[in-house]
């Protein structure tokens, strides 16, 4: 079976100096170091426009073969968020309650975390991760993607980049198991939730945990 090959087109990036590179490599390293993961949030609106922008900048993500197999569903109304929030509050009470270990919820104690979600009401804006498994062609065939959870795991690290970009804070919410989430949005077999963002402003009296990241030795090895 054949397949018709892409165009090719000529690449240009911007060329930047050895000193420019440097500067900008840290300066964008200093930027990503202040996000952080936000549980209070403010309701303030958010135009739709940057939402947008936001997830086309997610899709930008390089995908096996170019498959893109991810789907993203953008709630901004109340009703279904709320049912989102009830369904995923249903979910994380069994997950306290007996399905996590012991070691998982102590080690959770210092975040501050519980099965309350009340974020998923405030926030203005949900964002929700589907990773699709399969697609199907124009004659209704199954036709294979590839390398479905590395490259729906690349677009939603874009989609976390994007948002602190525009000034607005997220928490990423893996409520498990999440096939309710699929449910609740009527969305197909083949697509199955990833990954659930709140989006929207931090609280005015927002506070988060003072948290140290790993140093650089402790997460990296270079081969000279």
């Amino acid at each position: 079976m054949s397949s018709v090959k892409h165009p090719f087109i000529p690449y240009n990036v911007p060329s930047y100096s050895t000193e420019e590179t440097i500067k900008k490599s840290r300066e964008f390293y200093e930027f990503m170091n202040k996000r952080r993961s936000v549980r209070e949030y403010s309701d303030k609106d958010i135009p739709q426009e940057v939402i947008e922008n936001l997830v086309k900048t997610a899709g930008t993500a390089p995908s096996g073969a170019n498959k893109q197999p991810w789907t993203f569903c953008i709630i901004r109304n109340s009703e279904l968020k709320h049912k989102v929030r009830k369904l995923a509050e249903e979910e994380e009470e069994k997950n306290y309650e007996g399905r996590m270990s012991e070691r998982w919820i102590k080690d959770l104690e210092p975040l501050g975390t519980d099965p309350i979600k009340e974020f998923i009401d405030v926030a203005p804006w949900v964002i929700i991760v589907l990773k699709r498994s399969y697609d199907f062609d124009e004659n209704g065939e199954k036709t294979q993607n590839y390398y479905v959870n590395e490259s729906v795991g690349i677009a939603a690290g874009l989609l976390i980049t994007a948002i602190h970009n525009a000034g607005l804070v997220t928490l990423t919410h893996t409520p498990s198991p999440m096939n309710f989430i699929a449910k609740a949005l009527k969305r197909p077999e083949n697509e199955k939730p990833y990954l659930l963002l709140p989006v929207g402003y931090p609280a005015e009296d927002c506070t988060v945990p003072d948290l140290q990241r790993k140093s650089f030795k402790d997460i990296a090895i270079i081969y000279e």
